[in-house]
């Protein structure tokens, strides 16, 4: 045979090779991300369609965000749990775990979704996927409305509580390590009594997570949140394979957050009482825990 034929073979084959590799990109790019016209390929969202509901796993008994009202649950989460379903046209089915079983309520299939004011947690990627951040529980720097700071840097010797042994407690010794000159009070059992002194004009600020900070500004007047120190956001998780129903969850916050329904939520939850001194420090500790593992 001529060399020209073997030349033309070889391209012929050249070409196939070609076509296979697009062929096998498209369909690995298919089974991640999904298409319009194949939610199919995400069991989690073909099967909560099916069943007309969204199973969201939640830890009852952690203020504002999920807690028991009788026979009914109530709080942050459970009414973005709810919202979120609607804009699925979807209803709610909770199932409520502890804080440490969560993702296991994923990879077992009882659950479609946590909402357990969740922080973000990259290395649990391999078994879930997580929405937008919905709420930044970091620490923040609170002080009096009227007060003329404006963040770290106009602190200078002034007087800032924190609760011992929290992460406020941490992130202001680090500062001062860092070169930062305020004078430190860690002699509170809780971020309410640092609060408390605070409101008494016995601190000149205070450092505590975004959820007692709001609690404490929208409760009563007087206080203000100066500015944040440290982010731990917080998202909603599905499975790992549920990438459409990913994307619808994070296409409704979307709605919701242009439609100022978070705002709405923060005067909902944040002006409540505190919860129990307690019930945070307990709670508070099983979350550290949880998100080192």
């Amino acid at each position: 045979m001529s060399p020209g034929f073997f030349r033309h073979g070889k391209a012929l084959l050249d070409v196939a090779a070609l076509c296979g590799v697009l062929l096998y990109g498209l369909l690995a790019w298919s089974a991640e991300h999904g298409t319009p016209s194949g939610p199919a390929l995400d069991p989690v969202w073909a099967a909560a369609q099916t069943r007309g509901s969204l199973r969201v796993a939640t830890d009852v008994g952690f203020r504002p965000f999920a807690f028991a009202q009788g026979e009914h649950l109530v709080g942050y989460d459970i009414d973005l749990a709810r919202a979120v379903a609607a804009r699925l046209g979807l209803s709610v089915e909770f199932v409520p775990t502890g804080y440490d079983g969560l993702y296991d309520t994923l990879v077992s299939g009882r659950a479609d979704m946590i909402a357990a004011a969740l922080p973000y947690a990259p290395e649990q990627g391999f078994r879930a996927r997580f929405s937008q951040f919905y709420f930044d529980a970091g620490q923040v720097l609170v002080a009096p409305a009227d007060a003329t700071l404006s963040g770290m840097s106009s602190l200078a010797g002034q007087r800032v509580g924190v609760a011992l042994g929290s992460d406020a407690d941490a992130l202001a010794r680090q500062l001062l390590r860092g070169g930062a000159r305020f004078t430190l009070r860690s002699a509170y059992d809780e971020p309410a009594a640092a609060l408390a002194d605070l409101r008494a004009g016995r601190l000149d600020a205070v450092i505590v997570d975004n959820i007692a900070a709001l609690e404490a500004t929208q409760a009563a007047p007087g206080l203000r949140i100066v500015a944040a120190l440290s982010s731990t956001p917080l998202a909603l998780a599905v499975p790992r394979p549920a990438f459409r129903l990913e994307a619808e969850i994070n296409r409704a916050l979307g709605e919701l957050r242009r439609e100022g329904f978070f705002e709405e939520l923060n005067r909902r939850w944040f002006a409540q009482q505190p919860a129990p001194a307690g019930i945070r420090r307990a709670r508070a500790a099983g979350r550290g825990s949880a998100r080192e593992g």
